[in-house]
């Protein structure tokens, strides 16, 4: 029996391939909502949007990169990442540029579209299948390694950026992210000279999932467990997007200066990274299939928390709670999906599922900023989103429970 491969060693032998995921996922902060809401208040402002009014916008551009997202996905299964990741960092290059320069009330969705599709769209969409394909033993580890880039941008952009808005104009921050971006394409490129096939086509190399099928999109579609995950795929994608949105408006109803609150990231990220190594770990060692009924507990707790307290001790507690389950999340389903449904097609399948997800930072901002302009608080609103949470767990254990008795016992 072969040993299992050492850490450090699996991080030498595959350090292309690793840092090109997590080049990818720290890239593609320039299109997540915690970055863009930096700028919430200068965009609200410019062209003169109430809450609703910028969480409406938001959400049309969003739900339309997530339409796009069904149909460009699946490239990865055919293109190299090397090839397709080189083309959308110089379209996140060019998002960002746009919104440096548009005055115009009617290019913001346009410009929104395009941040979201080539940012938190493709960019995370690409490294997360490259990792579920290049790696089966250590998928795991390889996912948390990859999930360090957003990590790593949520804990230091928005702190870079709202401290740069005191010496800069917020549109050239925007400049200064567009040239961030198009230096990213040659790198992952480079990273890349050597790059893994796109697509296992072999036994050896590609893993089936339940019923020891390839599975196709159409197949997940038709099936039952799919729809019972659904609402776990665009739970945390609508309500961690939402309160990273509103952060200002909420930092405003319980006292804090938007900075003061900012402050809390760094700390959210080291959490969530924490989690994420530990579900990387746990996901290698008992599989996605028992880890993921219970991993949106903790998220429950975190709006309960938001909703009561407004202490410094209260709102650590609140981020520790979010950042458990924000962790796993970055490593548990994307293993979930290439052990239930396999890995050969499993950039179409994880394109429909990044689809809901995106789909679900669209309705999160526009949902709440509805409430919030009802008269509705954010933080007031923490009771509902826990709710949900605990019916999306209820779902998990039924889908899960399903789904493990159809795998092989070595993937269950």
């Amino acid at each position: 029996m072969s040993q299992p491969i050492r850490f450090h060693e699996f991080l030498l032998s595959n350090a292309p391939y690793l840092s090109a995921g997590v080049l990818l996922t720290f890239l593609s902060s320039f299109g997540q909502t915690f970055f863009i809401s930096v700028f919430a208040g200068q965009i609200q402002t410019e062209f003169d949007l109430s809450h609703a009014g910028w969480g409406g916008l938001y959400m049309v551009g969003t739900t339309a990169s997530a339409l796009l997202m069904v149909a460009a996905g699946g490239l990865s299964d055919i293109m190299r990442v090397r090839h397709l990741g080189a083309f959308v960092l110089c379209g996140l290059s060019a998002a960002c540029l746009l919104m440096a320069l548009n005055h115009s009330y009617w290019v913001l969705p346009l410009s929104i579209f395009a941040l979201r599709f080539f940012g938190q769209g493709m960019s995370t969409h690409l490294a997360v299948v490259a990792m579920a394909r290049w790696f089966v033993a250590a998928r795991g580890r390889a996912l948390s390694i990859a999930a360090l880039g957003v990590a790593l941008g949520q804990a230091i952009l928005p702190l870079i950026f709202v401290a740069l808005m005191t010496a800069l104009d917020w549109r050239t921050l925007w400049l200064i992210s567009a040239a961030i971006c198009l230096c990213g394409a040659p790198v992952l490129v480079r990273l890349l000279s050597k790059e893994r096939t796109p697509q296992s086509t072999s036994d050896d190399v590609s893993s089936t999932g339940m019923d020891l099928r390839h599975w196709t999109r159409w197949d997940a579609l038709r099936s039952p467990l799919f729809w019972l995950m659904a609402p776990s795929i665009l739970g945390p994608a609508a309500f961690t997007t939402a309160f990273f949105f509103h952060q200002l408006h909420f930092a405003t109803t319980k006292g804090w200066t938007l900075l003061e609150l900012v402050a809390y990231f760094p700390f959210f990220t080291v959490m969530s990274v924490v989690s994420m190594m530990f579900s990387g770990w746990a996901l290698d060692r008992w599989g996605a299939t028992r880890l993921m009924p219970l991993y949106q507990l903790p998220l429950a707790a975190a709006f309960v928390i938001f909703a009561t307290v407004s202490s410094g001790v209260g709102m650590a507690a609140g981020f520790l709670c979010m950042a458990a389950s924000v962790g796993a999340h970055s490593v548990l389903p994307s293993s979930f999906w290439a052990e239930v449904y396999g890995t050969r097609n499993i950039g179409a399948i994880k394109a429909l599922v990044m689809a809901v997800m995106v789909f679900g930072t669209a309705v999160g901002p526009g949902l709440t900023g509805l409430l919030i302009d009802l008269g509705i608080d954010f933080g007031d609103q923490g009771y509902g989103i826990a709710v949900y949470f605990l019916l999306t767990t209820l779902y998990m254990v039924i889908g899960v429970s399903g789904a493990r008795k159809r795998l092989t016992p070595v993937a269950a």
